[in-house]
């Protein structure tokens, strides 16, 4: 059986803003942005070539706003990533290298915080 994970709540204080940020800043793609109820909005982001998506809104998660650590993003050049996260207003850290990668980081208006990973070539 495969068991594949699809999406993750990321909780934030403002939907539209941090939509904003998401889709504006970091390139994810809106997929939904439905208000089910005065209790709840759901919004479902997905960055580009992704299977799986993150979800914001109202009603969502009981998690504080920027309480997430540790989303990571691979993505096949970390310079070209730095590159279109910092050209589009996003205040990413300079590349990092380690043994089992290279990284750049960044945090949502919020403060939940993402690393960007190229995996080193395997052999």
């Amino acid at each position: 059986m495969d068991w594949k994970l699809e999406l993750v709540a990321i909780p934030v204080a403002d939907v539209d803003r941090a939509k904003g940020f998401y889709v504006d800043k970091i390139g994810f793609v809106e997929d939904i942005d439905a208000t089910v109820s005065d209790d709840v909005r759901f919004v479902q982001l997905t960055p580009p070539g992704s299977a799986c998506s993150i979800c914001i809104g109202k009603g969502i998660t009981q998690a504080t706003p920027g309480s997430v650590e540790g989303m990571q993003i691979v993505v096949p050049d970390i310079k070209a990533a730095h590159d279109e996260l910092a050209e589009r207003g996003v205040d990413v850290s300079e590349v990092e290298t380690f043994p089992w990668g290279d990284f750049v980081y960044f945090r949502d208006p919020d403060g939940n915080r993402w690393a960007v990973q190229q995996v080193p070539p395997r052999d």
